[in-house]
């Protein structure tokens, strides 16, 4: 059997693409950014079968594919699993660089939220470290109705 990747040429286009739409999250998205722009709580789903916890919330467990069917209340603090440290300027970027993306596991959820790190210079951002949610002022039901995570 040869190997077909050999055979490939890769070919690079480069663009840029905007995306000018607005996206619908459906019944359970939006009970999950009403709830961080009304009351800044964030609320995860539990799946029946093996109790794992989303958040964000999702209808279908990911590991047994039952429908998640209970919401549940989790903190607003958690521990920092994972991160990048972002160092250019761009349009689409939240903030202004330099700053920090981390996946972050909500005590009381199962997997991790990805967010932005803020309060912290973000070369000093470690694995481990434990963050609490920062909430705008001006919620206006998105995810960044959480300003960002920062040391706790």
């Amino acid at each position: 059997m040869t190997d077909w990747k050999a055979e490939v040429e890769n070919i690079v286009c480069s663009g840029r693409i905007k995306v000018p739409y607005k996206w619908y999250v459906g019944e359970i998205g939006s009970r999950f950014l009403t709830r961080l722009r009304d009351a800044r709580e964030i609320w995860g789903r539990q799946c029946p079968k093996c109790q794992r916890v989303y958040v964000p919330p999702v209808k279908n467990c990911g590991e047994c594919f039952a429908l998640t069917d209970q919401w549940i209340q989790v903190k607003d603090e958690g521990t920092v699993e994972s991160f990048t440290v972002v160092r250019y300027t761009h349009e689409m970027h939240p903030v202004k660089a330099p700053f920090a993306y981390a996946l972050i596991r909500l005590d009381g959820a199962d997997g991790a939220l990805l967010h932005l790190i803020g309060g912290i210079d973000p070369d000093r951002l470690k694995v481990g470290m434990r963050v609490k949610a920062v909430f705008a002022e001006q919620r206006e039901g998105s995810i960044l109705d959480i300003r960002h995570f920062e040391p706790m």
